[in-house]
């Protein structure tokens, strides 16, 4: 398998998001609103496999940022058929450096992958949210 990897989503459109995102997700996003998020990300690493038989995206990580001081990681997704081969971690390690010179680079996950993040460095911390659930899949601003 070979898999590539890319820090931009300008040539990306819905056709290339292969199934299985957002899974267990109760409103996922559409195929046009993930490419808006993509694109509209201030950084984005994505893995392609180009010769997956439906979707060359299989996986991705987004930030979100003033550019030079605080990043926040809202999404790290790896197709199912894909997970188990070492692409999240990848991607991952491809976008924490990018980020490498940022004062604080946070993202919110459940518990049980905080194990997974701490090999990367990063650690548990507090935090506040608040989620419009009726907004999840829209995109809509």
């Amino acid at each position: 398998m070979d898999i590539r990897y890319v820090t931009s989503a300008d040539d990306i459109v819905a056709s290339d998001l292969g199934g299985g995102f957002w899974e267990g997700w109760p409103h996922p996003p559409s195929p046009a609103t993930h490419v808006r998020m993509l694109r509209e990300s201030r950084h984005v690493v994505l893995a392609l496999d180009p010769e997956a038989a439906a979707g060359r995206v299989v996986g991705f990580i987004n930030a979100v940022s003033d550019g030079f001081h605080v990043a926040f990681i809202p999404y790290l997704e790896v197709v199912p058929a894909y997970r188990g081969r070492g692409i999240g971690g990848e991607l991952v390690e491809r976008m924490l450096a990018i980020l490498q010179d940022f004062y604080a680079v946070d993202l919110t996950c459940d518990a049980t992958l905080q194990p997974f993040y701490a090999r990367f460095g990063l650690r548990p911390y507090s935090c506040m949210v608040r989620r419009n659930h009726a907004r999840q899949a829209t995109g809509a601003t």
